[in-house]
């Protein structure tokens, strides 16, 4: 690298820790302000801040794997969770807001009653808060390995010293700062990021080797650039340059993954980080408004650079082995970037990684303070206190995450494995919202089922992703179902106090209404036509600029006519 690169990169470093110093007297005053930013944000920056979250320095080379394998329809692996993510805009995203916790996890305890109540929230602190949690950034920093080898050069025996400096550098940075300061850092590294990303797609499709979009649609089969995955009505799946599925494959992709599966940032009803910034939210309304800018952004304006990327390294690395598809992306970013606009690229890949860290990071530590230490350790200490502790357990974290880079190797592969060991869980984190017959016993078989079933199916049934979603959301639903009727209901009035509080609307909560002698509700059509426009608008501005791209210009017109008269109609809905 070249001694501009070199500057390129340290002015994004004073950059980013410029604005954490300055958010991190605000950000210590208390925990509400710590992980929620005293409920006082606005939708552009809680939204923006759950887009920079969602793209990490591993997404483009997930992309880049799921590319090289099947085509551009490849991303129906994560492109299928629009219709969950629309559902957390119009059902949850103002329930979230209206409930008043600090953490999702909070929300056991407000909703269901007694011991099992108690131990849900612990375990489930404990689960996410660090388990899941050092999963997710785990395969975050087996991103930044590959940079660190293929861009600096480090020898393979010193790249995990390397991880954990980086991984120092943003814990100090989080504990530091808080909400506040990640959440402005995350919109500033957002911004840096994907311009590094659009200027990488630009430069690499100049290369005479490429040859534009022309030379693209030349040197790769036709089928690559297929937008929609092939259903083959056979029995077993097969890649042969597009995502060619089984019809049952299929389905399991289109109509069941969304809603069943819980993976991070796009949870059925909501939670995670994505409910964190909700509740951060002004108001009810900046809640929705901020998630809906988070869909439409997350899926249909971030993945084309990637995707066009991903396309040219298919021609440029064409021998390189299918496990290692994803440096690609990499080896771009290497060999064809000259000095000053490769170390935008690398500014641009460690503001992508710094920005999921810091929030995951975050995250994590609410769960582990406020429904762990807090609620079970030491109940009545000062905020002071707490926020010290939060700053330990950040550092604590970072450690554990850093180890993750021996045990996993391939990223798509690991997204797999978050979405099978919670499939069938998704069902009840959305109607334990909207029916109250749903209890603790209910959402803690629902998370203990998945992984018994991933255990049964990998040692007798042998079903590959995605048809093992079949028998584990079957397993799963049938396993908390027969609990839920074989617990007690919640005590009534945890459940009145509950309906006061959040007011779901729907059929589910009739007979609380009736002995409050509350009469009207908040009808739940209109939330389903919005969130049905809501999936159209996504999809038709995803393919419109894909069409745009590729000159198909009498569909993308079509597509944003839709995409028009959708956004006009969510518009008057919101109002």
């Amino acid at each position: 690298m070249s001694l501009i690169d070199i500057a390129v990169i340290a002015a994004y470093f004073i950059a980013s820790i410029f604005i954490a110093v300055l958010m991190t007297k605000k950000s210590g005053k208390n925990t509400e302000e710590f992980f929620l930013s005293g409920r006082k944000m606005p939708w552009w920056l809680a939204g923006t801040a759950m887009v920079a979250t969602t793209f990490a320095a591993d997404t483009p080379l997930a992309v880049t794997e799921l590319v090289v394998r099947n085509g551009i329809s490849g991303n129906w692996l994560w492109w299928n969770m629009v219709a969950g993510n629309m559902l957390t805009v119009f059902f949850f995203a103002h329930l979230w807001r209206r409930a008043e916790i600090l953490t999702d996890i909070e929300f056991i305890e407000l909703r269901y009653s007694g011991a099992s109540a108690a131990f849900l929230r612990a375990f489930k602190s404990i689960y996410l808060g660090i388990f899941m949690n050092v999963i997710i950034m785990g395969w975050v920093n087996v991103a930044l390995v590959e940079i660190f080898k293929i861009i600096f050069g480090v020898p393979e025996q010193q790249v995990f010293l390397y991880v954990i400096l980086s991984m120092v550098l943003v814990g100090v940075y989080s504990a530091l700062s808080g909400l506040w300061g990640i959440s402005y850092t995350d919109m500033f590294q957002f911004i840096f990021a994907m311009t590094g990303c659009i200027v990488l797609a630009v430069v690499v499709l100049g290369v005479p080797e490429v040859g534009g979009i022309d030379g693209l649609r030349q040197k790769l089969p036709r089928e690559v650039f297929s937008f929609f995955p092939s259903v083959n009505m056979g029995a077993d799946d097969f890649v042969a340059g597009i995502l060619t599925l089984s019809a049952s494959s299929f389905f399991a992709y289109i109509f069941i993954q969304w809603w069943a599966s819980w993976y991070p940032g796009s949870e059925p009803g909501g939670g995670g980080y994505v409910a964190q910034r909700m509740m951060s939210s002004k108001d009810e309304k900046n809640s929705q408004i901020a998630t809906l800018w988070f869909t439409v952004a997350h899926f249909a304006i971030r993945p084309w650079p990637w995707i066009l990327v991903a396309l040219s390294t298919m021609v440029l690395y064409a021998n390189l082995p299918p496990e290692d598809a994803k440096t690609g992306y990499v080896l771009a970013m290497r060999d064809y970037l000259p000095a000053g606009l490769l170390g935008l690229l690398v500014a641009s890949f460690l503001a992508a990684y710094m920005s999921t860290i810091a929030t995951h990071l975050n995250w994590g530590s609410s769960y582990i303070i406020n429904d762990l230490y807090k609620r079970f350790i030491r109940r009545d200490d000062t905020e002071r206190h707490y926020v010290f502790i939060s700053r330990l357990i950040i550092m604590l974290l970072v450690v554990a995450s850093s180890l993750m880079i021996f045990v996993i190797k391939s990223i798509s592969g690991a997204w797999a494995f978050i979405i099978e060991c919670g499939a069938g869980l998704g069902l009840v984190l959305i109607l334990r919202w909207y029916w109250w017959r749903v209890n603790a016993w209910s959402e803690i078989v629902a998370m203990i089922a998945p992984i018994a079933g991933y255990c049964i199916n990998l040692l007798f049934i042998g079903l590959q992703f995605p048809r093992s979603l079949f028998f584990l959301v079957s397993f799963t639903t049938i396993s908390w179902l027969i609990a839920t009727l074989l617990t007690k209901p919640v005590e009534a009035e945890k459940l009145r106090s509950f309906y006061l509080r959040v007011k779901p609307g729907g059929p589910g909560w009739k007979h609380i209404r009736e002995e409050l002698q509350i009469t009207g509700t908040e009808s739940l059509v209109p939330l389903f036509g919005s969130w049905i426009i809501g999936i159209i608008v996504v999809y038709s501005s995803l393919f419109c600029i894909g069409n745009l791209i590729f000159s198909n210009y009498i569909i993308a017109g079509i597509l944003f006519l839709v995409a028009l008269v959708g956004f006009s109609i969510l518009r008057m809905a919101l109002k």
